[in-house]
């Protein structure tokens, strides 16, 4: 496929959720548009596999461990990132777990605080300190 019309030289995009899957896909052809592309989630292996691939197609890739649902990972991966890389132009916030397959009106507490905190909660905070790093004045507000 010509991605030319789709140039992403020169940008540098977090993929989350980017060891399989529709996050892979997507990470892979970020890089075949030209971004150097940082993959993310929990298992460092599986991501390795991944950057390599990104690595292959000419352009600089990393593999971050980092699970989304704690804040502090998120803090931890945006300052890595801006330490190997100086910014982020993209976020492609993928990561997300369904840990029930029951009927809703089965569901527990248990499972619903894990889908909320990883789809919801830690898509919000990493968007959140991602806009911080992308646009300088967010840091800057005290509301």
């Amino acid at each position: 496929m010509n991605t030319s019309q789709f140039s992403l030289e020169g940008k540098v995009a977090l993929v989350t959720g980017g060891s399989r899957g529709i996050g892979r896909a997507c990470a892979l052809a970020m890089a075949d548009a030209g971004a150097e592309v940082i993959v993310s989630s929990r298992k460092i292996a599986d991501l390795e596999l991944v950057d390599e691939e990104i690595k292959a197609r000419g352009v600089r890739g990393a593999a971050i461990a980092s699970h989304v649902a704690k804040i502090e990972d998120s803090k931890t991966l945006v300052g890595q990132v801006m330490e190997r890389f100086g910014r982020i132009d993209i976020l492609m916030n993928n990561a997300g777990t369904n840990p029930y397959y029951g009927p809703l009106m089965e569901q527990d507490e248990k499972t619903w605080d894990i889908t909320f905190n990883v789809n919801l909660k830690g898509l919000f905070f990493l968007s959140q300190f991602v806009a911080k790093v992308m646009n300088p004045t967010f840091a800057n507000r005290s509301n």
